[in-house]
């Protein structure tokens, strides 16, 4: 319960980061610092969600490759065909985090 709890709030303390994010200044004198602002908050975001990305698809390729090498020992019979599914399930989650790196550039792309 100690674990949910704390990544229950560490989620809501990231979440409560999308609101300076999304501040605007009312006068254009401080535009230029909170478009600063606005580039770093978002440069942030964007590291910190890839690394997320990246993390759990290196745990999901971890699990991918224990069970394809478990499945291949149990049954050694169907090795060729457990080795195919595994190769397929390896190459769609590295799409998801080519996928993933693409929408981090197109977010983090320079304002001009």
């Amino acid at each position: 319960m100690n674990k949910l709890k704390y990544t229950l709030f560490a989620t809501l303390a990231i979440a409560m980061m999308a609101v300076v994010a999304t501040a605007q200044p009312g006068a254009a004198a401080g535009a230029a610092d909170n478009q600063f602002t606005l580039d770093s908050a978002r440069a942030i975001g964007v590291g910190i969600g890839f690394g997320l990305l990246g993390g759990l698809a290196a745990i999901g390729q971890g699990l991918v490759g224990s069970r394809a090498a478990e499945g291949a020992a149990r049954n050694p019979g169907a090795t060729s065909s457990i080795q195919t599914l595994m190769i397929i399930a390896l190459a769609l989650i590295e799409s998801l985090v080519l996928f993933g790196l693409l929408i981090a550039f197109v977010v983090i792309k320079p304002t001009t």
